[in-house]
């Protein structure tokens, strides 16, 4: 999953930024990193643990601490 595939993942979610790095068990900043351009010198890759929860949460599973 690359950087535009994570952002579209997290609008198709509809989870604003601080909801999105809360239910990956990050922080913001992280977050908005990983969905920088890789060419950005801050850019990060996600972690392999946070590419499951990603694809877990849009295959429809949702933690009971899920942003209503």
């Amino acid at each position: 999953m690359n950087h535009s595939e994570i952002k579209l993942a997290r609008q198709a979610l509809g989870l604003s930024l601080s909801e999105f790095a809360e239910m990956l068990d990050t922080d913001p900043t992280t977050t908005r990193r990983l969905e920088m351009a890789p060419q950005n010198s801050t850019a990060r890759q996600p972690a392999p643990r946070m590419l499951r929860l990603i694809q877990a949460y849009l295959d429809g599973y949702r933690p009971n601490d899920w942003p209503l």
